[in-house]
């Protein structure tokens, strides 16, 4: 299966099965939008001589296992070995965020902090299921995991003893509205986590229309230097600053930019998932979404060429060193690899099905209980998910994400199409910047 897209006054050919991108011009590209794909295209104005060369062209890249080259379908072979937990250290939270999946911290229950015994049961529980996995990962979540700091700090210091007897390796990770960073907080970030994620959704009208405080106030003025001095103090550590676009700003390119102008040289901006009416992206906002996209991306690539480039993760994608086939195929693992465990010490499949007592599958205490659940994620890959055989971007994709399908569709297979255009578009995106700086290289 082949993708053939324009960008501009570019023109792009991208082969599924080897992974390979080529660039060409409008008639090869009209020829097999034409011929190949079946679009209702007039190629009159191409010669046959042209035509010749095209053919020709094409058959010494198939030679090649360029273009065209069959797919290789491999189901992945999954184990069930632990390798990671989200610890949903708060069931609480200090902003009341209008599109909050997690019911503004609370998760559709009661407001509470999981205490140090349940924090420790669940450290022994990833070692103990774990198998032969020598690095295993916990990522602090919440609510806002700031709001129970000690407890936080504390399961930090179990982990690494209790890892270092087992022979494990634990890496830590934290998600913070950033409100309640200090120094203490900063010293601790820098020496144990091994990425931060802090939340700022770009521009200040933009970010206080959305998150704000218990009392309905903005917050970017709360945190902004917060996000600032930390960044100044992390050094070479990973981090990211993760926004999220609503219907209400999709001219979100502006707030990716705005967020860089800050300091900060590695964003996420994401789509929201919600059904509040006036936030929900729709389908009727798609044309001005892939619009947008490619303005950033253009912006993009000028400061980059400026020396003044930043890490935006939508843009990135590895043709040619990427993961290998059984892990593009087998979508993130929840379910089976990497489950979160709440307050209480139950266990989900991932932090956007928690609360959803139709998904709670055991605690830290008992163990797996729900071994139907665990299989149906275990089995679950993209091949089993029926809408993604024609789409060019599977193996990039890998199938979207299963909390996203489940809660708009029913159906943890059923991908959600709305996103699915988004996706591709940013894949585009992504791959015109692959071939600019090729370009620049050469």
């Amino acid at each position: 299966m082949i993708h053939v897209f324009s960008y501009r006054d570019k023109n792009y050919i991208y082969d599924v099965g080897s992974g390979s991108l080529h660039e060409c011009d409008r008639p090869t590209a009209d020829y097999l939008k034409a011929k190949e794909e079946g679009e209702d295209i007039d190629i009159t104005y191409i010669t046959d001589e042209q035509i010749k060369e095209i053919v020709s062209d094409i058959e010494g890249l198939k030679e090649q296992g360029l273009l065209f080259k069959d797919e290789v379908k491999a189901y992945p072979v999954k184990s069930n070995d632990i390798k990671a937990l989200c610890i949903h250290i708060c069931h609480d939270c200090n902003f009341r965020c209008r599109y909050c999946f997690a019911d503004e911290g609370a998760y559709h229950s009661k407001r509470e902090s999981m205490d140090f015994e349940t924090a420790k049961k669940a450290v022994d529980f990833l070692i103990a299921n774990s198998g032969n996995r020598k690095v295993l990962e916990m990522d602090f979540f919440g609510g806002e995991p700031l709001m129970n700091f000690e407890v936080l700090k504390k399961t930090v210091y179990y982990a690494k003893e209790a890892g270092a007897k087992a022979g494990k390796k634990f890496l830590f990770t934290t998600t913070t509205n950033a409100l309640l960073l200090n120094d203490e907080i900063i010293e601790f970030f820098n020496a144990e986590m091994e990425n931060i994620v802090l939340s700022l959704d770009g521009r200040k009208e933009v970010h206080d229309a959305i998150r704000t405080t218990v009392n309905g106030k903005g917050t970017f003025d709360l945190i902004i230097d917060k996000i600032k001095k930390f960044i100044s103090l992390r050094g070479n550590k990973s981090y990211y600053v993760r926004g999220t676009f609503t219907a209400k700003n999709l001219d979100f390119g502006q707030d990716v930019l705005f967020i860089a102008d800050q300091g900060v040289d590695s964003i996420s901006m994401e789509p929201v998932v919600t059904d509040i009416p006036d936030l929900q992206i729709r389908e009727e906002h798609i044309p001005a979404i892939e619009k947008e996209y490619e303005n950033l991306c253009d912006a993009y690539l000028k400061r980059e060429a400026e020396g003044k480039g930043f890490n935006f993760f939508h843009f990135n994608i590895d043709l040619e060193g990427g993961p290998c086939l059984s892990k593009r195929v087998s979508a993130c693992g929840a379910g089976n690899e990497y489950f979160s465990v709440t307050p209480n010490g139950d266990l989900y499949p991932c932090h956007q099905f928690a609360g959803d007592e139709n998904f709670r599958m055991g605690s830290v205490f008992e163990g797996i209980t729900r071994t139907d659940i665990r299989e149906k994620f275990k089995n679950s890959c993209l091949f089993t998910r029926k809408k993604c055989e024609g789409c060019f971007a599977k193996f990039i994709c890998s199938g979207g994400c299963s909390a996203n399908n489940y809660h708009f569709n029913g159906d943890i297979e059923e991908p959600y199409e709305t996103t699915c255009a988004m996706m591709k578009k940013r894949v585009e995106c992504a791959m015109h910047i692959i071939a600019e700086r090729k370009a620049r290289e050469n």
